[in-house]
């Protein structure tokens, strides 16, 4: 049976199926939420804050801890959206602000620019380029490289 989630600040709902995970059902809604690892909790990409409901999803398992506990941006009403069953009512979830820097394409053609909103690091969710800071060629040679780190660490965590 569907369980309804309501998405703020958007103001959305989505129908998701009883025990499956939060993600799923974010990403029908074609939300600015990504899944780096696969869904298995292993990244930061599909973190979430649950702002009323937490006692209607599963509990928070060892790995999602251990993932929530190095996000910057994580508080006490953070989880994973891939690591969440739904299992009853009354959800409510609010998406970080900010875009993830694996979701641009080009890196590049931002340099010159002002950052629309904060650049976010795929595993920590710390913030890369505040919000209306000028992008600059050193700023992008960063970027690139967090890039690189990511696509390592998943490698290895795919191969282990």
């Amino acid at each position: 049976m569907a369980k309804t989630i309501k998405i703020d600040p958007l103001n959305l709902e989505a129908a998701i199926q009883t025990n499956d995970n939060l993600l799923s059902g974010l990403i029908k809604k074609d939300l600015n939420i990504m899944r780096e690892c696969g869904g298995r909790g292993l990244c930061a990409t599909c973190h979430i804050y649950v702002k009323d409901g937490v006692d209607s999803l599963s509990p928070i398992s060892r790995r999602e801890q251990r993932t929530l506990e190095v996000i910057t941006t994580c508080n006490q009403h953070s989880r994973l959206a891939c690591q969440a069953r739904v299992l009853g009512e009354g959800i409510i979830v609010e998406l970080p602000g900010g875009t993830y820097i694996s979701q641009i394409d080009d890196v590049e053609s931002l340099i010159g620019r002002r950052s629309e909103e904060n650049i976010l690091h795929p595993l920590t969710g710390a913030v890369l380029v505040e919000a209306g800071k000028l992008i600059t060629r050193s700023m992008i040679s960063q970027l690139k490289d967090t890039q690189g780190q990511v696509s390592e660490y998943l490698t290895k965590t795919t191969e282990a």
